[in-house]
């Protein structure tokens, strides 16, 4: 009886199932490889449309993606040779300002006003601020004359070098002008920041007249209600607006005289 012949046994199939997790881990990394580049060269609209794309393939959500671009921090050794020169001016231009504020601040507490003064940086430039009070009676114009000596020490504080443009203005609350020197705020203020912008010139004369102008707000520039006393008391005022030679981007401020 013949042998049946024996069959073979075939081969051993090999697995692999790793080759696709392998291939998705290729994949993602290829994906973060774009990411990181992408976020490199900051471009807001490529990282949109690649958000839209992983949003698609990881079945939608909120990526990180979606978030704004962070904008790259400006680094001052990164600045051309013009925009470092006009910082700088920007820059020595406050610092002067500041030296004034302190030098005002020393003259309000030399002859002991702090609550009659106030001096404040602005964006428009050194604001120094003067309650009427000490200046005028009320409904009047005329500074009284016990305070001319007191302005003529605040203008040997105003001399510069360059001279900046020095604006003046007035400021009433809303009680109407009852008397027959004035018919309105209006004039009443503006006559006393013209009256005031007198005394500091002619008491010295360093100080150039042709930097100089006054203008008035009657009660339409309030700080304070108008419906108390003490309201009142701090919108009657004469402002005294030093302002800058240079503006932010380095170029000649545009003053407002």
């Amino acid at each position: 009886m013949a042998k049946k012949a024996k069959k073979k046994k075939h081969d051993e199939h090999i697995d692999e199932s790793w080759l696709v997790p392998y291939a998705d881990i290729l994949t993602l990394l290829l994906a973060l490889f774009i990411v990181l580049f992408a976020s490199s060269s900051v471009d807001q609209e490529k990282l949109e449309r690649l958000s839209a794309v992983f949003n698609q393939v990881f079945d939608g959500g909120t990526s990180f993606l979606e978030q704004p671009a962070p904008l790259p921090t400006p680094n001052p050794s990164e600045q051309t040779p013009q925009q470092q020169q006009q910082n700088s001016a920007y820059l020595k231009d406050q610092q002067e300002l500041a030296e004034i504020k302190d030098s005002v601040d020393n003259f309000i507490a030399v002859n002991e006003m702090e609550g009659q003064f106030a001096t404040e940086m602005t964006d428009e430039g050194l604001l120094v601020t003067i309650r009427d009070s000490i200046l005028f009676d009320p409904g009047r114009a005329t500074i009284k004359p016990e305070y001319n000596k007191i302005a003529a020490e605040l203008a040997g504080v105003l001399v510069s070098d360059p001279a900046r443009s020095i604006v003046i203005t007035g400021h009433t609350d809303n009680v109407p002008q009852t008397g027959p020197e004035f018919a309105s705020n209006w004039e009443l203020s503006v006559m006393r920041a013209v009256n005031f912008l007198k005394i500091l010139v002619d008491s010295n004369s360093n100080l150039d007249p042709v930097y100089f102008s006054a203008k008035g707000y009657g009660e339409y520039k309030a700080i304070a209600p108008n419906n108390t006393a003490e309201g009142r008391a701090k919108n009657r005022r004469v402002e005294v607006l030093i302002q800058p030679l240079v503006a932010e981007d380095g170029s000649a401020a545009k003053n407002t005289q």
